[in-house]
């Protein structure tokens, strides 16, 4: 029995990890649960697979989850903040860590899950992203099993034999190709982009996501975020990896190799199916997700990626090849450009207008410790806010 601590099991990859663990109750046990601030749908989640630990964000929170824990009987015991995150992902009780809380605040949690020598899950794109070295060092050092949860990452990993996957292309692996949907506005008039509101940018054609994730697939951003994680889950420099459109989100990723070979990984655009993969890996357990019907579906096209376009994505490369503090620099000051889009103040096509000015302003520096990356952070993330209008 597997004992799962869920990092942001109120969002749309905390709900669709619960759903597969709930289809095998005879493998798999929640050991804590873990929201920001939504504590009436973390007491329902808690009410059903009754884990020993729920954290939330703040005191307050805390204290009106434990009033609804009370009201039913539950002897779940409530935490919150930072600490408490990293206390369940590290337990001694946990087997595998599920991290999937958005941004920059499921860094550390994951980073502690990582020394503690889980089964870590990675959903949360931004581990990788800020702290690559410190992550995949941990890591090492530890003996953890880092399985991926990124349908692309997912279906990468599925391409490659165990046995090569740090070391890819020594193995005859000659490029990583990411798939990306293209998002809402792959076909609409590039002038117009300006114009877009936060509404249609969050309409995902294909993917249910939380409102961050959708306006990132809609700049690309989130493939951006993507290559750099491949860069570090597989050890690939950035000129073997490439990003294709596949709006049918059907191919989920491939891998390409020195014979010709091209190895894909296809499946109905459902997180279940990655979740469960990583949950029960090297088995094989159903997830939910019916077989894809490629007789229905008929046609898959690929086309290649319009930088013009989405020059968030030619931001994320050259955030990787750069190196250093710049991957963080991106991602704090994307997270705060997206935010400030939601918020309507600032149009779509500033989100990559404000990365690019605090990449420009904020030299890349060595990453040596956790300390830094956060220092880095919130420097961008001071900057970014400053050249939003107020």
């Amino acid at each position: 029995m597997q004992q799962i601590t869920i990092l942001g099991s109120t969002g749309s990859i905390g709900v669709s990890t619960l759903d597969v663990i709930a289809r095998h109750p005879e493998r798999y046990s929640v050991y804590a649960l873990t929201a920001q601030s939504k504590v009436d749908e973390l007491a329902q989640q808690c009410a059903r697979f009754k884990p020993q630990v729920a954290v939330v964000g703040s005191a307050e929170a805390a204290k009106k989850l434990q009033m609804l824990l009370d009201a039913q009987g539950l002897h779940t015991q409530v935490g919150h903040g930072e600490a408490a995150l990293c206390a369940v992902a590290s337990a001694p009780e946990c087997d595998s860590v599920m991290a999937a809380i958005v941004g920059g605040a499921g860094l550390a949690p994951t980073l502690a899950a990582a020394r503690a020598g889980k089964r870590v899950l990675l959903a949360n794109k931004e581990a990788l992203v800020m702290s690559g070295p410190l992550l995949m060092e941990a890591v090492a050092a530890s003996g953890a099993i880092l399985m991926p949860i990124d349908s692309e990452h997912n279906a990468i990993f599925q391409c490659m034999p165990a046995s090569c996957q740090r070391t890819p292309l020594a193995h005859g692996v000659e490029k990583i190709m990411l798939t990306a949907s293209g998002g809402p506005f792959l076909k609409r008039d590039v002038n117009t982009l300006d114009q877009v509101s936060w509404q249609e940018a969050v309409a995902h054609p294909k993917w249910v996501m939380g409102r961050k994730i959708s306006v990132d697939s809609a700049t690309m951003m989130n493939k951006g975020l993507e290559v750099i994680e491949a860069h570090w889950l597989f050890d690939v420099p950035a000129d073997k990896i490439e990003v294709v459109i596949h709006p049918q989100s059907v191919v989920h990723s491939m891998v390409s190799y020195v014979d010709g070979s091209v190895l894909a990984q296809l499946g109905n655009p459902d997180m279940r199916t990655p979740i469960a993969h990583a949950l029960a890996y090297p088995e094989r357990i159903s997830s939910g997700v019916p077989p894809v019907d490629l007789i229905q579906i008929a046609q898959l096209s690929f086309e290649r990626p319009d930088f013009l376009r989405f020059p968030c994505l030619k931001l994320a490369y050259d955030a990787l090849q750069a190196g250093g503090s710049a991957p963080a620099i991106m991602n704090a000051a994307n997270e705060i450009a997206v935010q400030a889009f939601l918020d309507s103040r600032i149009g779509f096509r500033v989100i990559d207008q404000l990365i690019a000015r605090v990449m420009d302003a904020m030299p890349s520096v060595a990453i040596t410790d956790i300390e830094s990356v956060f220092a880095q952070d919130r420097s961008a993330r001071e900057l970014a806010n400053s050249f939003i209008p107020s």
